[in-house]
């Protein structure tokens, strides 16, 4: 029996605009619905000791900020309404030399609170035109290797936090009060491009504190087991986007670290510990694009633990 070569051309021109109109209807959504679809994950964790006071932490990470993203800039500026008593920023603020000012504004009264910063890679250095797909065998880290010079205002941003009297934890200690509880934090600038020393830093937290606090923005493993070998109760990081690109029952693809894909976003026991990892507000430009993974902030309610007997 003949093949009909007609109606066979005829079934594969369809398979093909079908799967050309799927695509595209895909790249739209993930570019135009998800990337915008803000979400506010919420956390309850008996941390603190017993009879005190709860304490709101809100972790921002990876707005990867251009001045004419204002969808995004208007959501950060509504989660002053939540009313935390402590702001960590995990870095990867900004992704335009332009974008200090419009970060700033967006964070607007939040700056009013207590908070806390470190830098990631994308604070120094402007993004890049990558191919995505390598991601799925190697990391970014090499990327930098032949950028020694910053072009980002950097030293802006962080003056202007600074200013409003949030704690510069690049590879730093720092103690603030919040919500009426004393917090000893620590942390430490990017791993991702070797500007991490944990050695400044290292030693015990202060055991004296009601809450110790390890801050950094990629959740490489070196330093999460020493923020915790050093008594830090919560450890936050941003860097991974929760995989940024996930699929629909498997999740996360890549973490583009160290930190494996079950812990590429969330909060998880770790080490004796606990880790918070935001899967991030923003994209790089260049990938412009969420799927299955959308951008959020988080509210870590901390609450006293149970007495002891």
């Amino acid at each position: 029996m003949g093949i009909d070569k007609g109606r066979l051309l005829r079934t594969t021109g369809r398979a093909v605009a079908v799967t050309g109109a799927v695509g595209v209807a895909g790249l739209a959504y993930a570019s135009v619905i998800e990337r915008n679809w803000f979400r506010l994950r919420r956390y309850e964790l008996p941390l603190l000791p017993p009879g005190s006071p709860r304490l709101r932490i809100l972790h921002l990470s990876d707005a990867h900020l251009t001045p004419g993203r204002r969808m995004l800039i208007d959501w950060i500026r509504g989660l002053e309404r939540y009313e935390p008593d402590l702001v960590v920023n995990t870095g990867d603020s900004l992704a335009h030399p332009d974008a200090v000012e419009p970060f700033i504004g967006a964070l607007g009264p939040l700056l009013d609170r207590p908070g806390a910063f470190v830098y990631g890679s994308n604070d120094l250095f402007s993004p890049q035109l990558k191919n995505p797909a390598r991601y799925l065998w190697r990391t970014s880290k090499t990327d930098y290797r032949k950028r020694r010079v910053p072009d980002l205002p950097w030293r802006e941003l962080g003056a202007a936090m600074s200013a409003s009297g949030w704690l510069d934890l690049n590879n730093r200690k720092g103690a603030l009060k919040a919500g009426g509880l004393e917090v000893a934090l620590g942390g430490v600038h990017d791993s991702h491009i070797k500007l991490d020393r944990y050695d400044e830093i290292a030693g015990p937290a202060d055991p004296a504190a009601d809450l110790r606090l390890g801050v950094l923005h990629s959740p490489e493993p070196a330093n999460l087991d020493r923020f915790a070998a050093d008594g830090y109760q919560l450890m936050l990081a941003g860097h991974t986007h929760g995989g940024q690109l996930c699929l629909p029952f498997y999740g996360t693809l890549v973490t583009n670290c160290g930190i494996d894909r079950r812990r590429a976003w969330g909060l998880h026991e770790y080490a004796g510990a606990w880790l918070h990892v935001s899967g991030g507000l923003g994209t790089s430009p260049y990938a412009p694009v969420r799927f299955c993974c959308r951008p959020e902030a988080s509210l870590l309610d901390l609450v006293a633990g149970p007495d002891e007997a």
